[in-house]
């Protein structure tokens, strides 16, 4: 009588029905193949925990199963192949999804299986992010926007009106969420900002090697940057210390 194959744990509650992969990352070329066969230099392995023992994966268009060992006869080995960043296996093709689903070792690594659940949570997440971001955008003063905005678009900002600054904060929060938010609670932002504002205005002066700044009414030095540091980002821990604190004071009544 023969033994029944043991059934790895990773198959248990195993779902027949029609599965979709797309490939992750930024770059998504028209077509992308991903390894069907173990080779010495693309390995093809899946460890089982359960005997402590490494098998052999192979994609055979003509097996029931996605293990060397277990494939008997002449195979007929397939290649795996994603068109436009993505690759649809029907139930019928269970061997390939269980290689693609569990045990290839670019899963989850360069492709992805779409999961629609998971999808849908990914997408409500980042709803309810853009919601909180959006709130946030519409309730900042002006001031604040601008110092995010800074960020984004740079000296741009100075000749933006409030109009503008509103428009483009919203749509900079619905697009990235995550950033507005965190540089919304950043408040190096909002100092690195009236640093910028500062010397715009010609309150303070940035040295042309960009190592230092001073009062522009009288050439005082008010402190040096460190070696390889953004000069602004500088100028806003200055703001922070006792010094700074007195030198920031100083320049918002300048600025009002």
């Amino acid at each position: 009588m023969s033994k029944e194959k043991e059934v790895p744990s990773v198959e248990k509650g195993w779902e027949i029905k029609d599965r979709t992969y797309f490939v992750t990352g930024q770059y998504k070329p028209l077509t992308f193949r991903i390894p069907s066969k173990h080779s010495a230099k693309k390995p093809l392995l899946w460890y089982d925990e359960s005997n402590q023992t490494t098998r052999e994966l192979r994609f055979a268009t003509n097996m029931n199963s996605p293990f060397k060992d277990e494939q008997n006869g002449e195979a007929t080995l397939g290649t795996i192949l994603f068109k436009d960043g993505a690759l649809v296996v029907r139930k019928n093709q269970q061997a390939l999804q269980k290689l693609l689903s569990l045990y290839h070792p670019m899963r989850n690594k360069r492709y992805k299986e779409f999961d629609s659940k998971i999808e849908a949570k990914n997408e409500l997440d980042t709803m309810e992010l853009q919601i909180d971001a959006l709130n946030a955008a519409r309730g900042m003063e002006v001031e604040h926007l601008e110092a995010i905005m800074r960020v984004e678009v740079g000296s741009k900002v100075s000749t933006m009106s409030s109009k503008e600054l509103k428009r483009d904060s919203l749509i900079f929060a619905r697009q990235n969420p995550v950033l507005f938010l965190e540089l919304a609670k950043d408040e190096n932002v909002q100092l690195r900002n009236f640093a910028i504002l500062a010397t715009e205005a010609k309150i303070i002066k940035l040295a042309q090697d960009q190592r230092s700044f001073t009062w522009a009414s009288n050439g005082k030095k008010l402190m040096s940057v460190p070696f390889e540091e953004n000069p602004y980002s500088a100028m806003a821990a200055f703001f922070k210390t006792d010094e700074g604190v007195e030198v920031f004071k100083s320049i918002e009544k300048k600025l009002k």
